[in-house]
C-alpha cells in the first residue's frame, strides 16, 4: 500500500480543525424528525448541513485546507475545480482570509450557480469557465496550479479537507444526547464519509456507519467490493454533489476500514425523497442531501426501535430541475409511463383514445406525433400519468385490443433518453 493512503485523522486533529471553523461554519442544528421517526418507528434525527451559509458542509473542508496554507502559499494564490459546493466553499475561504483564488468550472454550468460563487467570493476570486464536463476543468486547473505554482484545493482527497469534514462528526457526538446505533453518511468522493467515520470509530464505535452512494455512479461500493480504488467509466450525474468517477486514494482507504456497509439508492427515489421533504417538511434539498432518507427503507428491519442520524448535505437545488425531479420520481413510482401509440387514419380515432382507452384517473403528459404523414397509421409518442400502477397492465390490454398499442418505451433507454 502507498504509504500516502495510510493516513487517518486523529481526534485531535479534527478538535484543531473546529477551532479553525469557529465563526465561520455554522454549528448545524441536529433535528428530531417526527415524519420519519413514525415512517420507520425509530428515533430519527438529521444533521442539518444544508443550514451552512453556503448551504453545504463543503465550507469545512475548503477552509480548514486554505487556512492551514504558508503565507508563500497564500501569496501564491489557490485553484480548485468544481461545478457547485466546493466553488462555494472555496470561494467564501478566500474572501474570509484575502486569498486570491481561481475557480475552474465546465462551460454548462448554469447561471445561478455562477453567480453564487461569485457572490461568495467577490473580488476574491476569478472564475474560468473551461471544457464541457468536470474533468475538463479539473486538468485545466491543474495546468494552471502547475505553471503558476499555486496550490490546487482538492474536493476530497486531503487530509486537510477530511479533518474539515470529520468535524460534522464531532458535532453530531456533542450535540447528541444518545447513543447513536446508526448514521447514514453521503458517499460522493469520500472526503466527508471518511472524516466522519474516522471519528466514530474512537468516539463511537459501536454506531454502525452506512455510506450512501447513488445507483448511477456507484464508485465507492465498486472499489469496495473490487478491494483497490476503481474508477468508473460512465456515471450517471445527475445526483451531482455526490456523483464522481473515482474516489480518493486516501478516502477509500479509509471508508474501506470504517463503513460497515456500503449501499446505493436509485435517482428516481432520491427525487421522490426531495419531493416528500419540502411538501411535508418544507425542507429544500439538493439530490445529494437527500440520499442518507432516501436509504431508511433499506435498513427498516435493523433500525426499528434504534437511534439514527442521516446527514442532510446540502441544499443548492437548482429549481429549473424541478420538473426533471417530477418526472424521475414518477417513473420510480412506476406511474409515469410512455408508448408509441398507433393512431388508425379514421375521424375520431383520437377521441377514441382518450374516451375509451385511457382509464379514469389517467392523465396525458407528454403528445407528440413521430410523422407528419402516413397513409395507414400516424404514431405518437404518449406519455401517461397514472394514479396507480395496478392500472399499467388493463390500459396496455385496451390498447392492444384496440390495435392502437406501437410499443413501451420506458425499458428501452436508447430512446427514453431523449424524452427525460
Amino acid at each position: 500500500m502507498d504509504v500516502t493512503t495510510k493516513y487517518i485523522p486523529k481526534v485531535e486533529q479534527v478538535k484543531e480543525a473546529a477551532k479553525t471553523l469557529k465563526g465561520v461554519a455554522v454549528n448545524t442544528p441536529l433535528t428530531h424528525s417526527l415524519t420519519y421517526s413514525r415512517e420507520f418507528d425509530a428515533n430519527v434525527f438529521l444533521k442539518r448541513e444544508d443550514l451552512q451559509v453556503v448551504r453545504s458542509y463543503k465550507i469545512r473542508g475548503a477552509y480548514n485546507k486554505i487556512r492551514s496554507l504558508s503565507e508563500d502559499q497564500k501569496a501564491r494564490g489557490i485553484v480548485c475545480a468544481s461545478a457547485g459546493n466546493h466553488a462555494q466553499g472555496v470561494a467564501m475561504s478566500c474572501n474570509k482570509l484575502g486569498i486570491k483564488g481561481t475557480i475552474y468550472m465546465p462551460a454548462p454550468t448554469p447561471k445561478q450557480k455562477i453567480r453564487q460563487v461569485k457572490m461568495f467570493g467577490e473580488d476574491q476570486i476569478d472564475i474560468v469557465l473551461q471544457g464541457d464536463t468536470f474533468d475538463d476543468s479539473n486538468k485545466a486547473a491543474l495546468i494552471e496550479c502547475k505553471r503558476l505554482g499555486k496550490t490546487f484545493v482538492h474536493p476530497f482527497d486531503d487530509e486537510k479537507v477530511i479533518e474539515g469534514q470529520a468535524t460534522v462528526g464531532l458535532e453530531i457526538l456533542e450535540q447528541a444526547n444518545m447513543s447513536i446505533d446508526y448514521l447514514f453518511v453521503p458517499v460522493g468522493g469520500g472526503g466527508l464519509a471518511s472524516g466522519v467515520s474516522s471519528i466514530f470509530s474512537v468516539l463511537s464505535s459501536k454506531t454502525k456507519i452506512i455510506g450512501v452512494e447513488p445507483e448511477g455512479a456507484p464508485s465507492m461500493s465498486m472499489s469496495i467490493r473490487n478491494n483497490a480504488n476503481t474508477e468508473l467509466t460512465e456515471i450517471e450525474k445527475f445526483v451531482d454533489g455526490a456523483s464522481v468517477q473515482r474516489v480518493g486514494d486516501k478516502t477509500f482507504e479509509i471508508c474501506k476500514q470504517f463503513l460497515h456497509d456500503m449501499i446505493t439508492v436509485p435517482e428516481g427515489k432520491v427525487c421522490q425523497t426531495i419531493l416528500d421533504l419540502y411538501n411535508k417538511d418544507a425542507v429544500v434539498v439538493e439530490p445529494a442531501g437527500a440520499l442518507t432518507i432516501s436509504a431508511l427503507d433499506q435498513y427498516e428491519e435493523e433500525i426499528r426501535g434504534k437511534n439514527v442520524v442521516c446527514v442532510v448535505s446540502g441544499s443548492n437545488n437548482d429549481i429549473t430541475r424541478t420538473a426533471e425531479i417530477k418526472e424521475r420520481a414518477l417513473l420510480y413510482a412506476n406511474l409515469k409511463h410512455y408508448f408509441i401509440v398507433r393512431f388508425p387514419q379514421r375521424a375520431g380515432a383520437l377521441k377514441e383514445f382518450v374516451a375509451e382507452i385511457l382509464g379514469p384517473n389517467d392523465d396525458i403528459t407528454h403528445f407528440q406525433y413521430t410523422k407528419k404523414h402516413s397513409r395507414e397509421d400516424a404514431p405518437a409518442v404518449v406519455g401517461i400519468e397514472l394514479k396507480s400502477e395496478k392500472d399499467l397492465l388493463p390500459l396496455i390490454e385496451r390498447m392492444k385490443t384496440r390495435h392502437f398499442y406501437g410499443d413501451y418505451l420506458n425499458n428501452k433507454p436508447d430512446l427514453f433518453q431523449f424524452l427525460v
